[in-house]
Parts: C-alpha cells; sequence; structure tokens
C-alpha cells in the first residue's frame, strides 16, 4: 500500500499533464493588516506534493492543476491553516486572495496546531450569526438563481418572503431592516423594479460573476455595521485578471450576459473588468416571440471594476453598478375574466420604472506589517417612477366566449422619487500583537431627496399632492471596535457604534458590542454576541403629506427618531468529522422605538413595512411601539467533498409587536418555522467533464393575514383588514422543492469552458397562497381572490468561458 501511494505521489504530475488543467495563483496576506507573508506554503489536497511557496510580495503561482474540484490548505508558521475549495475550470484561471489568521498559545515559544477552518468570515470582528459565502454557492444551491439574497435564504433564520421577490426575513423581522454594502459603503436596493422602502426585488442588479467572497450577518453584528435592525451582507467586488484577457458570455432566461476582464498593465498589475446583462424575455418580445404575457420585464444592468495596485502596498481602484428597468402591466389588454394579475391591481393600467447607479473608488494601503487604513468615497442614486390609469370595463356576456370591454379611462396617480446619496467610509486597522487588534473609522453619507406624488382619486382633475419634497440631510456613523485574544481558545470582541441623522435631529446613543468565543474542545465552541443596534425610517416616509391643521398640507413625520433593537444570541459550534459541522443558535430580539399610530389606537406598524411591490402611506406617527423576537436555530453542513455535499437547516421561532392600541398580534413575517434541506451530487466524466445535480426542499409556515373589512376594502379598491383578529390567521403552510441540473464541458486543447444548465424552480407545481387581492370583476364568485406564489418555473442557461 506504502508502494502505491509513493508512485502516485511520484507520477502524479505526469498524469495531470495528460489532462486539461488551469492555473491557481493569488496572494498571502495578514488579516488584520493586508500586509503580504513571504514563504507561505500552499498545497493541493488532492495532490499534496503539488506545493508552492509565496513570494516576498505575497504572491504565489500553481499551475497545470486538473479542471475539476479541489481544496487548497495554506500554512504559514504563527498563523492558522486555512483550506480553501476551489473548482478549476478550463476557461478560467483561479486568483486568490487568501487572509490569514494568527495562530498562538500561551506556553512561550511553542505553537499549536489548531483545527483547519473552512468558510471563515472576511470580517474577524464577528462572533455569531455570521456566514461567509462565495461566488459559487449562488450558482450550486437549487432555486438560488445566482442571486445572493435568495441564496442567503437556505441559511437558518433566514426566509424568503415571496417568490417573485427575493425579500428575505430574517429571524422574523422586517426585509427593509437589512443592509446592503459594497466595497464599504451602504447603497441603495440594489434590485430592479425595486420599491421605495423595500431591500428586494423581482431581479437582482447585482451580477454574481464581479463578486469576491463576501460576508452575510443575521444579529449582533459587529460594531462597524449600522442602519440596520435585522442583517448585513457586505459584499465585495474582484479584480478582473491581471495577467490576460478572459471573457464570458451567457445566454439564459434571466438575462443576456456578456463579461471581460483582463490586463491594463502588465508591468504594474493593472486590470479590468466589465459585466453586462440585458433582459431576455424583452429580448424575446421584440422579435415578436409570445412569452405568454404582455407585460414584458425590461431591464439591463451593467458593472465595471479597474484596479491599479500602486507602489508600497497602495491600491487604487474604480467602481461602478448601474441598473435600469421597465415594466407596463396594461389590464386595457386584458380579455379573459379569468385572469388575475399576480403583480398588479386588477382595475388600472400601472406603467413603472426604475433606476440605479452607484460609482466609488477605493484606496488602501499596509503602511505597515500593523496597520491598514481604507478608505471608500461613493455616489448613488436611485430613482422609482410610475403612471397609473384607472379602466373602467364590463364583461361582455354576449360573446360566446365572455370577454372584458373597456368603456373608458382616466389618469389616477403618478409619482416620482429620486434619492440621491455622497457617501464615505474609512476605516484604519491597527495590529498592536497577536492578542490585541483595533479598528476605528467612520461612515458618511450626504442625501438628497427630490419626492414628488399627486392623486385624483375623485376624477375630478383635483389632484392631491401626497409628496413634494426637495431637500437635504446628511447621516455620521462613527465605530471602534477592538478584538481581544485571551488565548487559542477564548476571544473576545468589544465595540461601539454611534448613529445621528440630521433629518428630525435623530440620534442613537453609543451603542455598545460585544462578542465572546471559548473553544472548550479541539472541535467544539460556545459564542456569544449582543448589541444596540439602530436604523432610520425609510426616507420618503418623513415627507407624506398628511396634516392639514393649518389649512395646507405638511408632513406629521418628519422629526420621527430611530427605530432601535437590541439583540442577544447564544451559539453552540461543533465539527462532526473533518468534513461536516453543527451550528445552533438561540435568540432574543427586543425591538423597541418603533413608528406606531399617533393619532387612533389601532394595529398599525412600520414593524410591518417593506415587504412586497406597495408603499407605505403613514398617517401620523410616534416611535411608541415595540416588538420581540425569540427562536432557535440549527444548521448541520456537509462540504462538498468525495462528490457530494449537503446542508440542513432549521429554526423556530415566535415574532409579535404591539401597537398604539398596546395589543400584542404576531407580525406580519411570523410564519413560526422554517426548514431547508439541500443536496448536491456532482460526477466528473472523463477527467474534463461534470455533470451536477442539486435539489432544495423548503417547508415553512403560511404567511399572516387578518379578518377582512369588506366595506373598507370595497371603497378602497384594495384589501384592507380589520384591527379586531389582525394577523390572526394563517395561510397553509408552504412547501416547494427545487431541482437545478448542470453539465459542464472543458476544452481538451483550448482554455475553454461550456455549462448548460436548468433549474427548475417549484418542481411539483405546488400552490402556495401569497395574498388576497381585491378583484371585484373576477367571475370567482367574491371579490376577494387568492393571489399564489410562483408555479414551477424552469430556467435555463448556456454559459462559456473562454
Amino acid at each position: 500500500m506504502k508502494l502505491i501511494t509513493i508512485m502516485c505521489f511520484v507520477f502524479s504530475p505526469l498524469l495531470f499533464w495528460t489532462q486539461t488543467t488551469q492555473t491557481i495563483r493569488g496572494k498571502v496576506m495578514d488579516k488584520e493588516s493586508q500586509y503580504p507573508l513571504d514563504g507561505a506554503t500552499v498545497r493541493l489536497l488532492e495532490a499534496p506534493n503539488t506545493i508552492v511557496i509565496s513570494a516576498a510580495d505575497g504572491k504565489f503561482r500553481m499551475e497545470n492543476v486538473p479542471v475539476g474540484r479541489h481544496s487548497i490548505e495554506i500554512e504559514y508558521t504563527f498563523y492558522k491553516t486555512r483550506i480553501i475549495p476551489v473548482i478549476v475550470t478550463a476557461g478560467k484561471e483561479i486568483i486568490l486572495a487568501i487572509s490569514m489568521e494568527d495562530a498562538f498559545t500561551e506556553i512561550e515559544g511553542s505553537v499549536e496546531i489548531t483545527a483547519k477552518k473552512k468558510g471563515e468570515l472576511n470580517n474577524d470582528m464577528a462572533s455569531v450569526s455570521g456566514k461567509s459565502f462565495s461566488v459559487e454557492e449562488t450558482d450550486r444551491y437549487a432555486g438560488s438563481r445566482s442571486d445572493p439574497a435568495r441564496m442567503a435564504s437556505n441559511f437558518a433564520g433566514v426566509q424568503g418572503a415571496d417568490d417573485s421577490r427575493n425579500d428575505i426575513v430574517v429571524r422574523g423581522n422586517s426585509p427593509s431592516g437589512v443592509l446592503w454594502r459594497v466595497e464599504g459603503i451602504d447603497i441603495p436596493n440594489p434590485n430592479h423594479f425595486a420599491i421605495s422602502g423595500t431591500s428586494g426585488g423581482p431581479v437582482s442588479v447585482l451580477n454574481n460573476k464581479t463578486m469576491a467572497n463576501s460576508d452575510f450577518f443575521t444579529a449582533a453584528f459587529p460594531a462597524e455595521y449600522g442602519n440596520s435592525t435585522a442583517g448585513v451582507f457586505d459584499l465585495k467586488l474582484k479584480n478582473g485578471n491581471n495577467e490576460k484577457h478572459e471573457f464570458t458570455g451567457q445566454f439564459g432566461f434571466l438575462g443576456t450576459e456578456a463579461m471581460a476582464e483582463g490586463p491594463l498593465s502588465k508591468n504594474t498589475g493593472a486590470s479590468y473588468l466589465f459585466a453586462y446583462r440585458y433582459s431576455t424575455v424583452s429580448m424575446f418580445s421584440l422579435l415578436g416571440i409570445d412569452i405568454g404575457t404582455s407585460a414584458v420585464p425590461k431591464y439591463q444592468d451593467l458593472s465595471f471594476k479597474f484596479n491599479f495596485p500602486l507602489k508600497n502596498e497602495a491600491n487604487l481602484s474604480f467602481f461602478s453598478i448601474s441598473g435600469k428597468s421597465d415594466i407596463d402591466i396594461l389590464i386595457s389588454n386584458q380579455e379573459d375574466p379569468s385572469e388575475v394579475d399576480l403583480y398588479g391591481e386588477n382595475d388600472r393600467d400601472q406603467l413603472f420604472g426604475t433606476r440605479i447607479a452607484i460609482i466609488g473608488s477605493t484606496y488602501s494601503k499596509a503602511l505597515n506589517e500593523k496597520t491598514f487604513i481604507k478608505s471608500t468615497t461613493a455616489a448613488s442614486i436611485q430613482n422609482q417612477r410610475t403612471n397609473h390609469i384607472l379602466i373602467f370595463r364590463h364583461i361582455d356576456s354576449t360573446l360566446s366566449t365572455p370577454q372584458f370591454v373597456v368603456d373608458s379611462s382616466r389618469p389616477l396617480m403618478k409619482y416620482w422619487f429620486t434619492e440621491s446619496k455622497i457617501s464615505n467610509f474609512t476605516s484604519v486597522n491597527k495590529k498592536f500583537n497577536k492578542k490585541n487588534t483595533l479598528k476605528f473609522g467612520l461612515s458618511s453619507d450626504y442625501y438628497l431627496f427630490d419626492f414628488n406624488d399627486s392623486i385624483d382619486a375623485n376624477g375630478d382633475n383635483n389632484w392631491e399632492t401626497r409628496w413634494d419634497q426637495h431637500s437635504t440631510a446628511f447621516m455620521i456613523r462613527p465605530f471602534v471596535q477592538w478584538k481581544h485574544n485571551f488565548s487559542e481558545k477564548t476571544t473576545l470582541n468589544l465595540g461601539v457604534h454611534q448613529t445621528y441623522f440630521s433629518q428630525g435631529n435623530a440620534y442613537s446613543y453609543p451603542e455598545p458590542r460585544i462578542g465572546f468565543n471559548y473553544r472548550f474542545k479541539e472541535n467544539q465552541s460556545l459564542n456569544f454576541g449582543a448589541g444596540l443596534h439602530s436604523q432610520i425610517q425609510p426616507t420618503y416616509t418623513y415627507f407624506y403629506l398628511n396634516d392639514s391643521t393649518n389649512g395646507s398640507m405638511k408632513s406629521s413625520n418628519d422629526n420621527l427618531g430611530l427605530s432601535r433593537s437590541a439583540h442577544f444570541v447564544l451559539g453552540y459550534d461543533r465539527l462532526l468529522g473533518s468534513n461536516a459541522s453543527l451550528r445552533m443558535e438561540t435568540y432574543y430580539q427586543y425591538l423597541f422605538n418603533i413608528p406606531v399610530s399617533r393619532l387612533y389606537q389601532n394595529s398599525l406598524s412600520m414593524i410591518n413595512a417593506g415587504g412586497g411591490f406597495s408603499r407605505f402611506f403613514p398617517e401620523s406617527l410616534e416611535n411608541k411601539g415595540n416588538g420581540v423576537n425569540y427562536g432557535i436555530e440549527m444548521t448541520v453542513e456537509r462540504r462538498f467533498l468525495k462528490g457530494y455535499y449537503f446542508m440542513l437547516t432549521g429554526s423556530v421561532y415566535n415574532s409579535s409587536y404591539k401597537g398604539s392600541d398596546g395589543i400584542e398580534r404576531d407580525t406580519d413575517f411570523n410564519g413560526n418555522f422554517a426548514v431547508n434541506g439541500l443536496f448536491g451530487w456532482e460526477k466528473k466524466l472523463k477527467d474534463r467533464n461534470t455533470i451536477g445535480i442539486g435539489t432544495k426542499i423548503t417547508w415553512a409556515g403560511g404567511k399572516r393575514y387578518g379578518y377582512i373589512d369588506s366595506v373598507a376594502s370595497s371603497f378602497a379598491s384594495e384589501v384592507l383588514f380589520k384591527d379586531e383578529g389582525y394577523n390572526s390567521l394563517q395561510f397553509r403552510d408552504y412547501f416547494r422543492a427545487d431541482l437545478k441540473l448542470n453539465y459542464r464541458i472543458n476544452g481538451k486543447k483550448k482554455n475553454i469552458t461550456h455549462e448548460i444548465a436548468v433549474d427548475i424552480v417549484n418542481l411539483t407545481g405546488v400552490k402556495n397562497i401569497l395574498s388576497l387581492t381585491y378583484a371585484p370583476d373576477s367571475n370567482t364568485g367574491s371579490p376577494f381572490v387568492e393571489n399564489y406564489q410562483l408555479g414551477r418555473l424552469p430556467i435555463f442557461y448556456y454559459k462559456v468561458d473562454f
């Protein structure tokens, strides 16, 4: 047996030479100071004699690596060993930025061999409720549709709120509590067809092909994160290949894409990366192909990054993310009375469009082996506009097939919301020694608001102005956090964050954050996290003209304060052998200073706002509401090894609140439980090609609703619920099974990779109820009709890398 093993080691390079191969290269750095590490050992675990050493600038290069899945092991004296999984294809080089964490013991002059971590967070000051994710994961999981938010809905404590959107509910919180960051900057809702005050949408503007490994937090996040009470996506953008030009083309249901990357200067290592996508279904419509609906979503997005390494471990980059989307939902063209539009209202034509653009630059520099500084400045703009035309129609039953006939129409409503922002985030990392690291910084935002909205509710051409705001505001958020390693097994993270928002002179007192990790056995650890968090209200809600006390309309909500939340988390982690892990967390969140009705005793609360396609029209509010979320979660995960992986997640939770009437109710997002099961299998064929199968099953509590107020609903032409019994009812449980099939072909001689895949969402076609809608023209016998989530939807794509 030993002889066979030795022969495999000796001759494996020759075997690899006959296969399709690719290059793995990158840079090894200290995690906290970002200073390059000279002499790190980089090993291919599938061929342990394939070893390279990082140079003085931290760079390494490993050539002739066979295509397929591999694990890269990185070792460096006095640092913890890391293992990084990679997928090597013929079409693209693998370029890694590897951050190494100090390892030490209290025994002078000795170093322990520590457990090998996999998938560790980029932010090493997070103690609980955090998970790092890769681009490969956004593609791997069935039903994720290459979308970070939909991918995150597989994690424990995270649920999708609506199949047609990527809003996520984190531990019972509103999706509006989720913060999106790119390169340290808070960005607007990064989705096509985004609605003001929400964090999701039907299609993400973010292109996962431009992303590097990123972090996602669900509670008690580190002190550098603010303006969020639910969760944080901390996204990083990757650099383009700085040695060779590479291209990607993709054609699929969600878009037709093109991406290019390569060197701007091989001498300096400067690089570029461009990615563009255009809606495939709108292309079909332009070609006259019937896609089954006249409401064709038209969207396109563009991302780019230019990266310029400078002298003395400095770097300058420029980046941009932008998107444009439009859709016209025209019920005036609808003839079949049995049709009820899922996304629009059934009494009007709706012309809706959104725009988003973010452009910025990042400067970073390792001042020395102990100090690292990073500063990002960006400008962003987000715009939503709509025009509603009221349609009057009747059903003509004299025809052989009854159909709608339009009698007349009139303008009903139009709005234009634009929010612009100039932002800066600057931070300094100071590593004093192996035990102590300090990080401090400042986040600054300057807002420009341009909100206009008017409605002709009575049809008498007497337009009521609901928004007419042209103003500015600014927000400042300083933070400081300190990490102390008592020993190899015990770590403490302490921090403070503070927020000031000039609109309404809203501010938070210093918000403490604490995290603690104790590894009491080699494969087991206990973790604790707690912190105070705050968030401004959706900016448009400050300016709703709802008060006519003095004869002219004004807003009664322009002085609203911050919503607050206290998080407490206790966790237990255990390694199950070398390839699997168990994580359990229990949490308690107390939400307070939530806006509720000031003039009336009712169930209204901003805690329920932020999901779906509708804006919130607030009456006079005050920060006197509260809510409670608590639950327990479990994750069992096996990393991809020997051809398969699996992940099982489960959560049992409760989410409740009190409105101005003091009655405790379930929140809109209280499903009580959620279970996810994911499994993936992959087989390598003929040393070059790969076939893969992925499955996902989700079972969760149904959405909440209440008793319908028929009279008020008829008057308002929308479903309105009574305060009594609000959210006391629940639709039947949600169930969905997804299946993904993919086949990857690596070129034998040329550096080219083809991939064909189909992702079948809701494989069994279960009719999950989304909501109730008011549709008096329907032929169901009731003006209140059930809206269903997506039915069976096959999503295909073909991709080529070269």
